[in-house]
């Protein structure tokens, strides 16, 4: 009777030291793997630098058309633009132009 209480105290805590470290093994793969560890962590850094970078580039494109859009206002217009945006949206061309026209294979 004696080895049987001996035994099951030992088989608990065997068993409590097994859940413990099971549990703390499920939160350290977490902790690697998991939806804030840190292969999401590195992810999340790769994706930073490409939004940054598209950030970039959109920037310098709407400083492009902001740059255009103001050579179209009223209080100071160029009149290259203006010919150019008109030609383009008419499909117009001055009959002092020179068109060469390529013939499609």
């Amino acid at each position: 009777m004696v080895s049987r209480a001996r035994l099951k105290s030992i088989l608990t805590g065997l068993a409590l030291y097994a859940m413990a470290a099971a549990i703390v093994g499920y939160f350290g793969v977490n902790a690697y793997t998991g939806k804030y560890g840190l292969n999401a962590r590195q992810e999340l850094d790769q994706e930073i630098i490409a939004l940054t970078s598209e950030l970039a580039q959109l920037k310098r494109e709407r400083a492009r058309n902001e740059q255009r859009v103001s050579l179209l206002r009223t209080s100071r217009i160029d009149p290259d633009m203006l010919d150019e945006r008109a030609r383009f949206q008419l499909d117009y061309v001055n009959p002092h132009d020179l068109v060469r026209m390529i013939p499609q294979n």
